[in-house]
């Protein structure tokens, strides 16, 4: 009986998955260091205003349009006309 408890209390406790806790945890952090990397990329690309104002807007007021994807079109819309000119 003795043996028994000894090599059952010696193996890993399994989640219900049959996953480890080892591999739960590093799982886990993987997707958590995957979901911020995504989240960064993304406020990298579109460049979004996190500004919050003063007095909050009135309705009907509130833009949401995005300033970087904005800055970006005006540029390439200045390169296009710039080598369509010269």
């Amino acid at each position: 009986m003795e043996k028994k408890d000894r090599v059952e209390s010696d193996q890993s406790v399994k989640m219900p998955a049959g996953v480890s806790w080892a591999r739960y945890i590093r799982m886990l952090g993987a997707s958590v260091l995957a979901m911020f990397a995504g989240a960064q990329a993304v406020h990298q690309y579109y460049l979004p205003d996190l500004s919050i104002p003063d007095v909050p807007p009135k309705p009907g007021e509130f833009r949401t349009e995005l300033q970087g994807y904005k800055v970006r079109e005006e540029a390439l819309k200045k390169v296009k006309s710039e080598r369509d000119t010269g």
